[in-house]
């Protein structure tokens, strides 16, 4: 199992960007991705952390195939500093 922990910019609202990350919480539990959190900055408004749990693999997959929506939502994808840690 990993942990991944994103980081990224939004273009849209916080609350914009969550009602759509909510409203795929279906899709990713069925991808096999488990949502441990979701925040916004208290000091930057447009800046993002999310972090889910997945089997190696899931979480790319899951962004190549849902590109349209996560694009759509506000997150601004090249802006992505993505962290994967594994239980040691």
């Amino acid at each position: 199992m990993e942990t991944h922990v994103l980081t990224f910019t939004i273009n849209k609202s916080f609350a914009e960007w969550v009602a759509t990350y909510d409203a795929s919480l279906p899709l990713q539990k069925v991808a096999g991705i488990t949502s441990l959190y979701r925040g916004v900055s208290r000091e930057d408004p447009t800046k993002v952390c999310a972090v889910m749990q997945a089997e190696p693999g899931v979480m790319e997959q899951f962004i190549a195939d849902n590109t349209d929506m996560i694009v759509a939502s506000g997150h601004v994808l090249e802006s992505t500093v993505s962290q994967v840690f594994v239980a040691g």
